[in-house]
């Protein structure tokens, strides 16, 4: 009786740690959309920081947020598949002109500040910080209480949702985006739409990689090469354009 009531003391708690968790991704969110300047900089950064931290206080194991390095080993060649994949995929839409046109993103005309967003923004800002939270903390708190489908649904959904804000205008800095859902208040919600739709499968694919590696590594390295290819594949676009 004693040990059965102790698991289900157990079983609350790792219900209220997701709880807690979840609220931290919405505070985390806002705070780097809505508050400001600097906060929009440091939020995710140092909010994957404290996350991780305090989820090691409250008992997660590295192993259990991806972060062990005695399990980086089973990431290299996962990562080194997804990262010729993705190169070879945006250097193929670049190079077609129909699909040349959904890469010309203003934020990336300039090749020294794609460069710079590839090098340095992207990873520190969104891709560490991200899988630090959504495939670390986040999948590893999930966990303890669902099997594997259920936690990569409830992370993949909660990814997409995360990027709601950051897609809100989507189409107004995007010539190809933009030519193809038009403008206006129906083209901002298809914009929003796509990106959640977009981002939730790619968060179930992240969280697959982090299950079938053990480690952050592989999701590390898809994520940033999505990314920082988009912006380089961006810069390259323009110059031929």
């Amino acid at each position: 009786m004693g040990v059965g009531i102790g698991g289900g003391v157990r079983h609350s708690q790792d219900w209220w740690r997701v709880v807690v968790v979840i609220a931290a991704l919405v505070t985390i969110n806002l705070l780097a959309h809505f508050a400001g300047h600097w906060f929009g900089l440091l939020a995710v950064p140092v909010g994957a920081v404290l996350a991780v931290l305090l989820a090691r206080l409250r008992g997660l194991g590295w192993s259990e947020m991806g972060i062990s390095l005695s399990e980086l080993k089973y990431g290299f060649r996962w990562s080194a598949i997804v990262l010729v994949v993705v190169v070879l995929a945006v250097a193929v839409g670049v190079a077609i002109p129909w699909t040349r046109s959904f890469f010309l993103n203003d934020r990336y005309s300039s090749a020294r500040d794609a460069l710079l967003a590839a090098l340095v923004w992207i990873p520190l800002q969104t891709v560490i910080p991200e899988e630090l939270l959504f495939r670390g903390v986040l999948q590893g708190t999930l966990r303890r209480v669902l099997g594997r489908r259920t936690t990569l649904a409830v992370g993949a959904g909660l990814f997409g949702l995360w990027h709601i804000a950051s897609s809100l205008g989507l189409s107004s800095g995007n010539a190809g985006v933009t030519d193809a859902i038009g403008g206006g208040v129906g083209a901002a919600v298809a914009g929003v739409v796509g990106a959640v739709v977009a981002t939730t499968a790619a968060g179930w694919i992240l969280g697959w990689l982090r299950f079938r590696t053990a480690n952050l590594l592989a999701p590390i390295v898809l994520h940033w090469t999505l990314n920082a290819s988009g912006a380089l594949g961006a810069a390259l676009a323009w110059h031929l354009v």
